[in-house]
């Protein structure tokens, strides 16, 4: 086992933030590693085709993803839920020292113009992100934010010793001191020393918690989120009644069968639409801002936004 030791300023300092770059780091691991995460099955169905249309070359990151992740890709969020720009801003202003000092622990060869090649692993994570984890955003994000309210109020409840205990089998708060079973078995005390501990719930982190303790970043430790399950649940076919008399049953229709990214085409086969009329009620739905188009090879492909599934949950 590892243990976490915490002075009174590092309880202080600890906090509960979600990362969509994580989610798209952990995402690549799962599309490299399936077999050890059956959950995201239906995920890697529908994701592998689209990246192999879109032919993107994904090296350049996961070379950073193996045995352990470079944490220059994945550093503790600042905000409690910045945008995947901001993190991926952060990447590019690492100091050269840090990243060459990530690559030498991961025992990975230096870049020999690391403006050039830390630039191309933020647009690839950038380019990656929008074909295979941004169509899923809305509905990830709902379920990470679900488990930081739960969170939060364990905290507000039971101080440290409640939030602890809930958080993971893996996990035991006892005498100031959090200790962690780790995959790899690692052991040892590790003193925060002040700089607090970032607390991140992840869909794509599922089964396994993982941290980040080498200084100087803050020390981070990432587990499954409650309800990931239920982010990848088969979808209603039907449009609520109420959504129906708001927007009408074409629009609500497809926003229903928009449980997974589709192109103009596959959703006017589905909703028994000609193409041209389902083009005209997608257009109406980006213009309302309950859809968003993303760019795949030569193919469009739609998505519902955060508003859209709210819309959507909302059954009667």
């Amino acid at each position: 086992m590892l243990e976490l030791e915490f002075t009174t300023e590092d309880l202080a300092l600890t906090r509960l933030a979600l990362s969509p770059l994580w989610e798209a780091i952990a995402s690549l691991r799962v599309l490299t590693s399936p077999d050890s995460h059956t959950l995201h099955h239906p995920w890697l169905a529908a994701v592998r085709p689209r990246l192999a249309r879109a032919r993107l070359d994904l090296r350049p990151v996961i070379e950073l993803l193996t045995p352990k992740v470079a944490a220059f890709v994945a550093p503790a969020p600042m905000t409690s839920a910045p945008d995947i720009q901001l993190e991926l801003a952060t990447i590019r202003a690492q100091p050269v020292e840090r990243i060459h000092a990530d690559l030498d622990a991961l025992g990975l060869p230096r870049y020999p113009d690391p403006a050039a090649a830390v630039e191309k692993v933020a647009t690839t994570i950038e380019a990656y992100w929008e074909l295979a984890v941004a169509p899923y955003w809305p509905r990830i994000r709902a379920v990470l934010e679900a488990d930081i309210r739960h969170r939060a109020y364990l905290l507000s409840t039971g101080g440290g010793r409640r939030l602890f205990a809930d958080l993971d089998p893996n996990l035991r708060w006892e005498g100031g001191r959090l200790a962690v079973r780790l995959r790899n078995n690692r052991s040892g005390t590790v003193e925060l020393n002040g700089r607090g501990l970032v607390l991140a719930p992840s869909a794509f982190a599922w089964p396994r918690i993982s941290l980040l303790t080498t200084p100087p970043w803050q020390p981070l430790l990432r587990y499954p989120a409650r309800g990931t399950a239920k982010i990848w649940e088969s979808r209603p076919a039907a449009p609520s009644t109420a959504l129906t008399r708001v927007i009408g049953r074409p629009k609500a229709r497809l926003l229903t069968l928009l449980h997974e990214p589709a192109t103009t085409t596959q959703l006017a086969a589905l909703a028994g639409l000609t193409v041209g009329g389902a083009s005209q009620h997608l257009t109406a739905l980006r213009d309302a801002g309950l859809v968003r188009p993303t760019r795949v090879g030569r193919s469009i492909l739609y998505a519902r936004t955060d508003t859209a599934e709210t819309l959507v949950g909302r059954r009667s």
